[in-house]
């Protein structure tokens, strides 16, 4: 009777069955826990990033920093939820975290002034101590806010030229917004001579206040007598105007000063210089 050969290169279905029985009876619940923890995790990552950004567009945070809050979010928590799945897994998530810190840590130090200025970047755009617009004095610069981005501040001075300022540098120290209130100050001084009537020139000063349509009615202008000099008594004149007519004004009412002193024929002293010539014998 002949003896049953068996041949090498035949698939042993029963022995890969038999050993999937095994892998999923061993293994099986492990795998659905992880991959509940995977999808559950990925719809968490998405509703923590969605009310993220939700958040940030209700404080009307700038566009470029919601995206890219919003995408680093994202990914951390993704990263965080993958850990997690594969650590139900039984794989040792040890050696991946302890990688993903020291690469964490030299990215820091490599970069760590760019991340100074990131930080404050951010810190400008969510408290917003000044904005596109306003006029400031911050970090050794002083101009108009033309650009804030997150690594920098863009000022365009008075005279038209542009000041990059790191924004580490730029809240570093006092920021000085001269726009924030929506009005300033006026601190003029008019210098009269000794001989003059104060009351005229005070009446004279009011004149200039009461036909320039621009000065706000308050707070109330202070006219008063400053400070009495060497050659000159001095008054206060300290009008309150919108942001925007400060500069207009600030030359123009010391112009009107002038004008109607001349007209009144009140004298403004000026220092003078007496030069005694002596002939040698």
């Amino acid at each position: 009777m002949p003896t049953p050969t068996t041949d090498p290169s035949a698939i042993n279905f029963e022995a890969i069955i038999q050993s999937c029985i095994e892998v999923v009876s061993t293994y099986g619940l492990q795998i659905l826990a992880a991959l509940a923890i995977f999808i559950i995790g990925r719809i968490v990552a998405n509703l923590l990033t969605k009310a993220l950004r939700t958040t940030m567009e209700k404080r009307k945070v700038e566009p470029s920093l919601i995206g890219f809050a919003a995408s680093l979010t994202h990914a951390g928590l993704l990263v965080f939820v993958v850990l997690a799945a594969l650590g139900k897994l039984g794989v040792q998530t040890t050696s991946f975290v302890a990688v993903i810190g020291a690469a964490g840590l030299a990215i820091g130090l490599a970069l760590q002034g760019s991340l100074s200025n990131f930080a404050a970047g951010v810190l400008i755009l969510i408290f917003k101590p000044y904005k596109v617009g306003d006029y400031v004095a911050a970090g050794g610069g002083e101009g108009v806010i033309h650009e804030i981005g997150i690594f920098t501040t863009t000022l365009i001075t008075l005279d038209n030229k542009t000041q990059i300022l790191p924004n580490a540098i730029a809240t570093g120290g006092m920021i000085d917004n001269f726009s924030k209130q929506g009005t300033r100050r006026l601190d003029l001084v008019a210098g009269v001579s000794y001989s003059e009537d104060i009351r005229h020139v005070k009446k004279v000063l009011q004149e200039i206040l009461d036909n320039e349509p621009r000065i706000l009615p308050e707070p109330k202008p202070t006219i008063g007598l400053m400070e009495m000099g060497d050659s000159s008594i001095n008054f206060a004149f300290r009008p309150w105007v919108k942001v925007e007519d400060y500069w207009d004004l600030f030359f123009e009412l010391q112009e009107r000063i002038k004008i109607r002193f001349d007209e009144e024929k009140i004298s403004i002293p000026f220092p003078q210089r007496d030069v005694h010539l002596f002939k040698a014998d």
